[in-house]
């Protein structure tokens, strides 16, 4: 019986091993430049994911629905609903900073940092809304540029345990985002009149900061559920301790 038993453990060690490639490092606990220089390597080679080990494609990553309300420019009020929307960009991330992540992941806070050139949005929008005098009923497709995007993604979980082996289930993760430019481009919002879509398209241009400012919130709360999507399989696919060198004790603080 405990031959079998130990036979079973060997398989699905040897199992996971496979599963990881061979130029993706395991670190210690709590190694935060090995961590950063690992989750790199996946980010650069590895666009497509790695299924193995719950790694998604980030190459393009779909976003669920979304609606914006606001009245963030002087005489304006609209309402858009963004469908069908995908991100480019999440594959040219770099990853800056990773804080935590030690023997106990719930005795101490957990941060991942990183760097975005350009994050690319694209989707399908739906608008109700006036533009000082000129009402506006309309739908199109939208394209944004997030420029010199910075985050932070604070992470909360709690461990759980299956078949005697601890997971980490990611419950919460905040983001804390910083833009230097949003470009956006709605096309044909007039579809007999292409300077009103150029006009309207430059006021929302001219005013970005506040439009951000004032949709801040909602656009955070999706780019929660991007992240969350991307990073939570991990945790749920291997157990936390696998994800890890064994003894490293010299790294628990």
């Amino acid at each position: 019986m405990s031959f079998i038993k130990y036979s079973l453990h060997f398989l699905l060690l040897a199992t996971l091993c496979k599963a990881f490639p061979e130029d993706v490092q395991k670190c210690h606990f709590g190694d935060e430049k090995c961590l950063v220089d690992s989750m790199n390597v996946v980010i650069k080679h590895y666009r497509k994911g790695i299924p193995e080990i719950g790694v998604k494609p980030i190459d393009v990553v779909d976003i669920a629905d979304l609606n914006l309300v606001g009245h963030a420019i002087t005489s304006t009020w609209i309402n858009i609903n963004l469908t069908n929307q995908i991100n480019y960009g999440f594959e040219n991330t770099t990853i800056t900073s990773v804080q935590g992540f030690n023997k106990d992941p719930t005795a101490t806070h957990l941060n991942i940092s990183g760097h975005i050139p350009v994050l690319i949005h694209k989707g399908f929008f739906k608008a109700i809304g006036q533009v000082y005098l000129v009402k506006a009923n309309l739908s199109g497709l939208s394209l944004s540029e997030f420029r010199n995007l910075k985050f932070t993604l604070k992470l909360k979980g709690i461990i759980e345990f299956r078949s005697n082996k601890r997971y980490l289930r990611i419950y919460e993760l905040t983001p804390i985002v910083k833009i230097s430019r949003w470009v956006v481009w709605m096309e044909d919002l007039f579809t007999e009149n292409s300077d009103m879509t150029i006009i309207i398209n430059r006021i929302f241009n001219d005013n970005w900061l506040e439009i951000w400012n004032e949709w801040e919130t909602t656009i955070l709360n999706a780019f929660s559920g991007v992240f969350l999507g991307l990073i939570k399989d991990v945790f749920d696919k291997v157990s936390y301790d696998d994800l890890f060198l064994p003894n490293s004790a010299d790294k628990l603080t």
